[in-house]
């Protein structure tokens, strides 16, 4: 499974952490965030997560997360 996530996480040192939160809890997936696009793409690529946990995870850290069709 990929999914594509628009998010608000503007700084590298914030997109560390999230990467860091994300890979705790599916240390199994493929977790890349872009920060040079305009929408600041997160993408997941494995198996074990839906799209509400991750939207989830995101918010909870305090940034804005939507999935991307």
């Amino acid at each position: 499974m990929i999914a594509v996530f628009k998010t608000n996480i503007k700084y590298q040192e914030d997109a560390n952490f999230a990467l860091q939160e994300l890979n705790k809890h599916y240390s199994a997936c493929k977790v890349t965030l872009d920060l040079e696009d305009c929408d600041k793409v997160l993408r997941i690529e494995g198996t074990g997560f839906t799209i509400k946990s991750i939207i989830k995870v995101i918010s909870d850290l305090g940034y804005y997360c939507e999935e991307l069709e």
